[in-house]
């Protein structure tokens, strides 16, 4: 029924993703260059024709519409009184951490992992304290000896949780989120669960939400939600914080309110409304595509490109690739491929100091400027070996 071929223009429409060289193809950031849904289009062109933009309240329907949306395709029951709008995850994020922490503490994070957490912790006076990801040359994993171990210090007392993990693209299982869950309980840190990523995932699979793995995660877990990212409208500015517990819920609400990012604007209501209501179909071409594109990347960079690994992926519609046989700065690789060939990709240093020599690449795109990327990927990570054996 939908088009994810089309090539539309971005180009000098203000995108920041887009606001590149003529000659450049940027796939660097978390944004789909797919248009969305056309019944969200359709539901907003409603809203402009009404030609007033004043205050706006949250109504039931906002609510009821992600209440169903989980309830049906995540096995999840949310409350209403538990949720709460926001303008976004990431000012949810820091408006948490300023009010759920003082200044000097630690807000625990799992490294490699989404690098705006490192401006929303830092920023705010607060310190980061990573409990690494172990990378064994193929995937992932939880080391939850040295978890326990920070959890377990008197200045943590916050943990953001990426559920799925942005950049590996992992889905934790129900196992690992209760293993977190209890930790995190037994040493009073309270989780705040990022599932902004949760909807894009590999056709069968399916994530788990952290708060409905026990009563235990349940009632010590914040967890941010929105269709921003799944229907590609983070310029629109939504979320939902889902807060169980009266007590951090009366905190959090305190916090967005203080911070002002508690109101919405003309636009956000109404798309939020229309895409879990009407997205669905939409939804699950999006997620066929996204795997169709994911299989022709993974296909191209093992036949031509076999020095560089994809790690295994069940969630978002990003590469996380090690670049290690090739270079082992990728901040380095990443200027060259595109100072060279206009390909704009990200580091992997962004998202932690143990991911150098990795790099993320966003497949979100029509398979004809996959096609470009993957070509000019090759033709970096060729000139850049040419480059270093003349060197050496």
């Amino acid at each position: 029924m939908y088009n994810f071929s089309k090539l539309t223009n971005r180009k000098e429409t203000d995108s920041l993703k887009w606001d590149v060289a003529k000659h450049e193809l940027p796939m660097w950031v978390a944004d789909m260059d797919f248009e969305t849904a056309p019944e969200i289009v359709e539901a907003i062109e409603k809203r402009v024709s009404h030609k007033i933009f004043g205050y706006n309240i949250v109504p039931d329907e906002y609510f009821q519409s992600i209440q169903s949306w989980w309830q049906t395709r995540h096995q999840y029951n949310m409350e209403k009184e538990w949720m709460m709008f926001c303008t976004g995850v990431v000012p949810a994020i820091s408006s948490i951490v300023r009010k759920l922490t003082t200044v000097g503490e630690n807000v625990l994070i799992q490294s490699p992992v989404y690098n705006i957490f490192y401006n929303s912790i830092l920023n705010n006076g607060r310190c980061v304290l990573s409990s690494d990801l172990v990378y064994d040359g193929y995937e992932y994993n939880i080391d939850f000896d040295d978890l326990e171990k920070k959890l377990a210090m008197p200045q943590t007392t916050l943990m953001i949780l990426c559920n799925p993990h942005n950049p590996i693209g992992k889905i934790w299982s129900q196992e690992t989120l209760q293993r977190i869950g209890d930790l995190a309980a037994q040493y009073h840190v309270v989780v705040v669960s990022d599932e902004i990523h949760c909807d894009i995932v590999t056709p069968g699979k399916e994530y788990v939400p952290f708060a409905s793995v026990s009563q235990t995660n349940l009632m010590n877990s914040i967890t941010c939600i929105a269709p921003t990212k799944t229907f590609n409208l983070a310029g629109l500015q939504t979320s939902c914080i889902v807060v169980p517990n009266a007590i951090l819920r009366h905190k959090v609400n305190r916090a967005i309110n203080t911070d002002e990012v508690a109101e919405p604007n003309s636009f956000a209501i109404t798309a939020s409304i229309t895409a879990f209501e009407k997205g669905g179909k939409w939804l699950e071409e999006l997620k066929s595509y996204i795997e169709s594109n994911k299989q022709m990347a993974h296909a191209y960079i093992k036949t031509y490109l076999p020095e560089l690994h994809v790690t295994p992926s069940e969630a978002t519609y990003l590469l996380w690739i090690d670049c290690s046989h090739v270079c082992k700065n990728s901040l380095e690789l990443v200027e060259f491929i595109r100072s060279t060939t206009g390909l704009y990709l990200s580091s992997g240093e962004e998202y932690g100091k143990n991911a150098k020599s990795f790099i993320r690449m966003n497949i979100a795109c029509p398979q004809e400027r996959l096609n470009d990327g993957l070509k000019r990927l090759r033709q970096g990570i060729g000139n850049y070996k040419k480059g270093s054996e003349n060197y050496e």
